[in-house]
């Protein structure tokens, strides 16, 4: 009796679903219709013989039968990318938020492709967990609160310090002189990290105080704009306000602090060894020891 052979866009629509726990989340990742995933998944299930997803009305999970199958499908066709990568690799991808790549990356990008023209470059834009091989990362610039996955090699580099910055049309009508100011101040947030003020304080060695947000946004991309347009005043990485604060577009009235927090860089297993990985990694490390730390260029 011959085993039988499910149909490979059914085994991709089936692990998308399985890993996502929804169809529709599947069908969006895969550019497919909710239809075209169902029929997949139900004609695997016929064929095998045994139900793969138990379907609700909030989340598809997968049985046990299911998360079998999907486990070993994901390593399969992780399996398949590593080979191909291989065989053509392609440019590399250096995954980080669009905060980094807008603040701190951009201004800097020249200087690595006058160092090695011969690197091709292509950026994924996340800044939280991601699945290396399927996504076809080859470097993620990540903070140490995010957890990495197993299997690439973790280079913590420097800790990220941080810092209240406002625009000086703000610091001038609202004093600013010492931390106890801040009372009087109207004070901005992100919803990524929303113990931002209490991580400041603490790291800089200031008594614990009720501070009141008054505004939160969404990313840091935001809320530094926000900062410069004299909304407020927010605490934000020295290194995402380095040239704004050279130009004078934003002030630190109270300097900046080591946080809690670190920068990494993650390494993809399938594309290591490549001389280009290594170049960027290289690059990205003395880039970010010289320019993610303290004030020593006394910039406030």
């Amino acid at each position: 009796m011959t085993t039988p052979r499910p149909s490979f866009n059914a085994l991709r629509a089936f692990e998308a679903t399985a890993r996502l726990r929804s169809m529709t989340a599947a069908a969006d990742e895969l550019s497919v219709t909710h239809g075209a995933v169902s029929r997949h998944v139900r004609s695997l299930e016929e064929l095998l013989g045994v139900v793969l997803l138990t379907r609700g009305a909030h989340s598809t999970d997968p049985t046990l039968e299911g998360a079998r199958l999907a486990e070993g499908v994901a390593a399969a066709m992780n399996l398949m990318q590593v080979t191909l990568e291989q065989l053509k690799p392609g440019p590399l991808t250096l995954s980080c938020s669009a905060s980094i790549l807008t603040h701190w990356l951009i201004p800097r990008l020249a200087r690595f492709h006058q160092k090695h023209p011969e690197v091709a470059l292509q950026f994924n834009v996340n800044f939280g967990p991601v699945d290396v091989v399927r996504e076809n990362i080859g470097i993620a610039i990540r903070n140490t609160m995010i957890t990495p996955p197993d299997d690439v090699v973790v280079r913590e580099l420097v800790t990220e310090w941080v810092g209240p910055v406002c625009s000086p049309d703000y610091m001038r009508s609202v004093p600013l002189r010492k931390p106890g100011d801040l009372a009087n101040a109207r004070l901005l947030s992100t919803k990524t990290r929303p113990a931002a003020w209490s991580e400041w304080a603490a790291a800089a060695g200031i008594e614990a105080t009720a501070f009141e947000v008054r505004e939160r946004f969404d990313h840091f991309n935001v809320l530094i704009q926000a900062a410069a347009c004299d909304l407020g005043i927010a605490p934000v990485p020295r290194m995402l306000v380095l040239e704004d604060l050279r130009s004078g577009k934003l002030v630190a009235p109270f300097g900046f602090a080591p946080g809690p927090h670190k920068l990494a860089l993650w390494l993809a297993p399938h594309v290591r060894s490549r001389p280009e990985t290594q170049a960027l990694a290289q690059w990205l490390t003395e880039e970010l020891k010289e320019t993610a730390g303290g004030s020593a260029d006394g910039l406030r």
